[in-house]
């Protein structure tokens, strides 16, 4: 096994945990570099998202920043926009929906570098007080709101497309949209982020097993940096801070934006 591929992808697991996503824009790359198969580098990958999200949660959860409801209600308008996005994806100009997304990323960025004053509330509500099919009550850090699921759905929907079609990460989203939207703290939707991404690459890595392109021996190996490398970022991230962890996170959209966008610079 290369040494430089150990230590590469215990790298990429320290830096993805630290922001709860799942890191699969990086280790497939990697592997590329080194002469992996396509297929079995996807697969790979997902296994190492599954472990990467699995070793993250354990640690976030001690602490209480996981919301287990939420990560799963947010799953299913993803999940459904993913596959809406990937079916109609042929029907759009690639360069217009990415330059929709990096101007949505670095928006974002810009957001959550520079917070708003007065936070957004396309879906919250404070001061309903009755019952309603489509309100959802959620307490964070000793707050009280209540979720608008129809504009949460939306939102989380469109999201799922976005990404989908142009093919990143889903954290690199949802978690600004869960911040900024939804008013969810920033610790809670790094752990959630990091669960949900995990519940995504399961299902693709039982799809890739049943089709064979899994070489498990290879994949045990990496395990171990990756789960190592898991846990030192999700520490180092509860240590962050609030603050300062969403400071850091704009200025990660930043890259991710300049990334994608030049990635769309080179489409044909």
């Amino acid at each position: 096994m290369n040494i430089a591929l150990l230590l590469t992808i215990f790298t990429a697991a320290l830096v993805a945990s630290l922001f709860g996503l799942g890191g699969g824009v990086l280790y497939t790359p990697f592997q590329l570099w080194l002469g992996i198969p396509l297929k079995q580098a996807a697969a790979t990958s997902l296994f190492l998202v599954l472990v990467t999200s699995l070793s993250s949660t354990i640690t976030f959860r001690h602490s209480h920043r996981v919301d287990w409801s939420l990560a799963l209600i947010l799953e299913i308008p993803t999940t459904l926009g993913a596959f809406v996005g990937g079916f109609i994806s042929n029907w759009f100009p690639a360069k217009v929906l990415g330059g929709l997304l990096v101007a949505l990323l670095f928006l974002a960025a810009g957001l959550m570098i520079r917070p708003p004053e007065k936070p957004f509330s396309s879906c919250v509500r404070t001061d309903f007080k009755g019952r309603s099919l489509w309100l959802w009550r959620r307490e964070w850090e000793g707050e009280s709101l209540w979720l608008d699921l129809r504009r949460v759905f939306a939102i989380m929907f469109v999201a799922g497309m976005l990404i989908s079609m142009v093919g990143i990460s889903g954290g690199v989203l949802k978690i600004p949209l869960m911040v900024l939207l939804m008013q969810v703290p920033m610790s809670v939707a790094v752990g959630s982020s990091a669960f949900m991404v995990g519940l995504t690459a399961l299902a693709g890595l039982l799809g890739h097993a049943t089709a064979g392109h899994v070489a498990w021996h290879t994949v045990f190996v990496l395990a171990v940096p990756v789960f190592l490398g898991a846990q030192l970022g999700s520490r180092a991230s509860i240590r962050l801070g609030t603050h300062r962890l969403k400071h850091y996170y704009g200025w990660f959209l930043t890259l991710v934006a300049v990334i994608t966008l030049l990635r769309i610079l080179n489409l044909r």
